[in-house]
């Protein structure tokens, strides 16, 4: 008797989750910056255990901060995790930048790591720019990263750079507030030249959950259009988080999403939202018709990869 061939099933979007663990005073509530040592560890290894037994497989780090270190000494054994590392400032000297994507993985416990990522494209644009990505090849010729590339925002031109250095990589700025590197084509095209994307800043820095009494003086203007999304949405029985998750989760070029974590509560919250199953919504019309003027502090954002 022949039996019909099973039906692959649908793949989680846990399995193209990336965290990005916020050690710094990201959070309105952080259980890194003021617990005891002890306590720091065990929180941080109590988070990573929930992502690993959810299936997250890759972490993102950054090298700014005590995080390489409290991951270090927190993975679980043994660990299922990959993890991407940023470089500092090119502005530090390209000795300095090879020597602390070395020290990062050190600091990482790890002997090789999933990715390195120039911080800032705009510092492969400069004079020295092939020097620094001549280093980045080296590093990963020797076994230390499997893959190279670099953070960008769409001003950067980040499908063309890509082209040109034959980048394994491309982490940019987009969320549902800020669409226009899916709708302009720009996700498409980095996917075309053969990189891999990875997409930051997918909370928006946090705005999508900010009522308007705590947006900063330089985004007041946008208080009423953010109220309007958040009231679309509510109408449709969709919270913030869950709506954020499901665009970006939508965008079938799109191999990694980098969402900022604090604790195991927003890991688990995340999660949730992640599985929970969202309405038809309009995506675009929940974007804001200006983000460009919102966006003009994304390096911050995609620093914190909130």
């Amino acid at each position: 008797m022949t039996h019909p061939p099973a039906t692959p099933s649908a793949p989680s979007p846990i399995d193209r989750l990336a965290l990005a663990v916020a050690t710094e005073p990201e959070r309105a509530v952080n259980p890194f910056m003021s617990a005891p040592s002890g306590a720091r560890e065990e929180a941080m290894r109590f988070l990573l255990q929930t992502g690993a037994e959810a299936g997250v497989r890759m972490i993102a780090t950054q090298p700014s901060g005590d995080g390489e270190r409290l991951l270090g000494q927190a993975w679980p054994f043994p660990s299922p995790f990959r993890v991407t590392v940023r470089t500092v400032a090119l502005s530090e000297g390209l000795d300095r930048v090879e020597a602390r994507a070395r020290r990062s993985l050190e600091r990482l416990g790890l002997p090789r790591g999933e990715a390195l990522l120039v911080d800032n494209a705009a510092d492969l644009a400069g004079a020295e720019g092939r020097a620094l990505w001549d280093r980045l090849q080296a590093l990963k010729a020797r076994g230390l990263f499997r893959s190279i590339g670099f953070c960008a925002t769409i001003e950067d031109g980040p499908a063309l750079l890509a082209r040109r250095l034959e980048a394994d990589v491309v982490q940019i700025a987009c969320n549902l507030l800020d669409q226009r590197a899916a709708a302009e084509g720009v996700l498409d095209e980095i996917k075309s030249v053969g990189a891999e994307v990875h997409l930051s800043s997918v909370f928006a820095g946090g705005l999508l959950f900010a009522g308007g009494d705590d947006l900063p003086p330089h985004l007041a203007d946008h208080a009423q259009a953010l109220s309007r999304t958040r009231r679309r949405l509510a109408e449709r029985r969709c919270d913030p988080m869950q709506a954020a998750l499901a665009y970006v989760f939508s965008l079938e070029t799109v191999d990694r999403v980098v969402a900022s974590v604090a604790s195991a509560a927003e890991m688990r919250a995340i999660l949730a939202a992640a599985h929970a199953p969202c309405p038809d919504l309009n995506w675009s019309e929940l974007a804001l018709e200006a983000p460009a003027a919102f966006t003009a502090d994304a390096r911050i954002r995609i620093s914190s990869a909130a």
